[in-house]
C-alpha cells in the first residue's frame, strides 16, 4: 500500500567536492528546518501527516525534501525523505559521503555513470535499498507514478552536479 499517495502533487577535486558539499548543507538548511539528531532518548517517532515538505535549493523543481533528523552541515546522522514528481529526473551527480537510500513508495531507477542514460538504471520498487560509495557518479529517475524516497546518513551532506549547467543554484 502506497502510504503517500494522498500527498504527492502532479576527474573530481575532492577537497572542491568537500567545500561544494558544504555550501550544498546550508542551502538545503535554509530551506528545511533541521531536527536534532536522536540520541536514544526515549522514542522517535513521526507520522506522515507530521512531516514539512519543502522544495529543495540543490534540486531541479518538483523535488521536495523533508528532514526527519539531524543537521545536514554537520558530521552527525541525518535521515531525510524526497518526494519526486513522475518522471522526475536526477541528474549525473556525487556525493561527499556514503548515500543510503531505501524506495519508500513507487519505482525509482537508478544508475551508476557520468552520463544520464535512461535505458542503463535499474528499477528499484518499493522496499529496495541502493548504497553508493562517496564521489561515485550516479544518476536516476522516478516511476510513471513518482516516488518516495529516504536517504540516511552522516553528514556533512550535499550534492555536486558533473555538469555545472544541471545545478539549480547557479
Amino acid at each position: 500500500m502506497d502510504i503517500y499517495a494522498k500527498q504527492r502533487q502532479p576527474g573530481r577535486n575532492p577537497i572542491l567536492a568537500l567545500v561544494t558539499a558544504s555550501l550544498v548543507c546550508f542551502s538545503l538548511v535554509s530551506v528545511v528546518q533541521a531536527k536534532t539528531p536522536y540520541k536514544g532518548e526515549g522514542h522517535m517517532m513521526i507520522e506522515p501527516s507530521e512531516m514539512s515538505w519543502k522544495p529543495v535549493a540543490s534540486m531541479a523543481e518538483g523535488a521536495e525534501i523533508t528532514v526527519l533528523e539531524g543537521d545536514l552541515s554537520s558530521g552527525e546522522p541525518f535521515t531525510i525523505r524526497l518526494r519526486l514528481p513522475a518522471d522526475y529526473k536526477v541528474l549525473p551527480h556525487i556525493h561527499p559521503a556514503y548515500e543510503r537510500v531505501t524506495v519508500l513508495s513507487g519505482t525509482f531507477y537508478f544508475a551508476h555513470g557520468e552520463e544520464f542514460r535512461h535505458d542503463e538504471a535499474r528499477a528499484l520498487p518499493t522496499g529496495s535499498l541502493a548504497i553508493m560509495a562517496p564521489g561515485e557518479p550516479m544518476f536516476g529517475y522516478a516511476g510513471e507514478q513518482g516516488t518516495v524516497i529516504q536517504l540516511h546518513g552522516n553528514g556533512p551532506w550535499g550534492i555536486e552536479y558533473l555538469n555545472p549547467a544541471d545545478d539549480p543554484r547557479k
